[in-house]
């Protein structure tokens, strides 16, 4: 296992026993999550492209290597040992330490011209939150995304499709992932 690994795990468990409702996940995402939702995004594109709860960075690694340019990824993570542990990873990306209920309040006082957004991935566990705090992510999301913007979410709620709380947006396409740890559903939403 490389050093780089070690760390991430290390950190990874320091935050579950610490804030597990805010990780909202027992193990970081596997490389079969992240590539079903890397493929959603556009490669050598000049579009920027939001991450939302990136964590260790497991699906951030993905998103690189299918071709996203670091200096065009934005990351909000709230954990500011997790977002310090993303910026010594991802030095050319924008990583922001926030609270993903301030979303569109941070990106135009932090990131204004990458505005609006073509595609926003999310690894926020949004069935896990209070109503009213998914409620607003999910309206803050709304908010940044462009004209026909994706939403790309994943749940570990494999059986439910199309969560109440992302009623303003159309679902295109959802799939499970098996090869997770627990399983995962990857859903894609259409402003």
């Amino acid at each position: 296992m490389a050093r780089q690994d070690k760390s991430s795990t290390a950190l990874f468990l320091k935050e579950l026993v610490l804030r597990p409702r805010q990780l909202g996940a027992i193990a970081p995402s596997s490389r079969f999550l992240a590539h079903a939702m890397a493929q959603w995004i556009v490669p050598q594109s000049d579009e920027y492209v939001l991450e939302l709860g990136p964590g260790t960075g497991a699906v951030t690694e993905v998103l690189l290597e299918h071709g996203l340019s670091p200096n065009r990824l934005i990351a909000v993570e709230k954990s500011p040992i997790l977002a310090e542990h993303l910026r010594e990873r991802y030095p050319e990306a924008t990583i922001i330490h926030g609270d993903a209920m301030h979303l569109e309040a941070l990106l135009k006082a932090q990131m204004p011209n990458a505005l609006p957004l073509r595609v926003v991935i999310s690894s926020l566990p949004l069935l896990n939150f209070p109503a009213d705090c998914a409620e607003a992510i999910a309206c803050g999301i709304q908010a940044v995304l462009g004209t026909k913007g994706r939403l790309v979410q994943f749940s570990y709620q494999i059986l439910r499709t199309n969560p109440k709380l992302l009623r303003a947006f159309h679902l295109v396409n959802t799939r499970v992932v098996w090869r997770n740890l627990p399983p995962a559903r990857v859903s894609v939403y259409e402003k």
